[in-house]
């Protein structure tokens, strides 16, 4: 049995375009791939929480309140996905070391404390159970040259090295709320436990599917 960590958008699981049917094959691809495997499932805030906290900043909050607004988003996400999964931990954990400890063939959560973003807490789940594979699914392809949120004449990446990733990001963590494809910090546990670690769509869930039964996909790979 191998372990997965899936660190999943807000923005994909709960987009403005996404119906029904998504959160149902999405909810079976899980259950089928963990018949086979163990997965942890961290979800983001999203949109959501990026809302409240720019509310949040334009009313003066400080950046340790606005983390916390939304870790409170992530583990909503988290919760509302968990009921999506059926029989799994209804109760979210807070910590990681809360979530390894939990025996069920998935385990979902959320935000864990301020200062980085949830593409940190796959990451250290990824190292603390020495995960086969650790997939990045957001709301766009991969990696690309350009934000493809802002340019159009954008090419996907389909494999970097960690170190320009860092070169371009560095290791910090830059602020609450902030929109990019993987955080500093994540980037600087990825490189240092050389985590297996891929970038793709997640509302493409035949790129998902074929990721987490370590098949060729559409995405960018991680080379560490």
């Amino acid at each position: 049995m191998k372990t997965i960590v899936i660190s999943i958008g807000g923005s994909v699981i709960l987009s403005r375009d996404l119906d029904l049917s998504f959160f149902r094959k999405l909810a079976s691809l899980f259950n089928k791939v963990s018949e086979q495997n163990k997965l942890f499932i961290v979800v983001g805030g999203g949109n959501i929480a990026r809302r409240y906290i720019k509310l949040g900043r334009e009313l003066g909050f400080d950046e340790k309140n606005l983390d916390s607004i939304g870790i409170d988003v992530t583990r909503i996400n988290a919760k509302f996905l968990a009921n999506t999964m059926g029989d799994n931990n209804p109760n979210i954990p807070i910590s990681i070391n809360e979530a390894v400890e939990i025996n069920k063939p998935i385990v979902i959560m959320g935000g864990t404390s301020p200062g980085h973003s949830t593409d940190l807490v796959g990451a250290e789940l990824a190292e603390k159970t020495s995960s086969d594979l650790y997939i990045i699914a957001t709301n766009v392809d991969g990696v690309f040259n350009k934000d493809p949120n802002k340019y159009t004449d954008v090419k996907m990446i389909g494999s970097i090295k960690i170190d320009d990733l860092i070169t371009d990001f560095g290791t910090e963590w830059k602020q609450a709320g902030k929109n990019i494809v993987i955080d500093g910090p994540a980037l600087k546990v990825i490189k240092d436990k050389k985590i297996n670690t891929c970038v793709l769509n997640g509302k493409k869930l035949d790129r998902l599917e074929n990721a987490l039964n370590f098949k060729p996909f559409k995405g960018t790979k991680i080379l560490v």
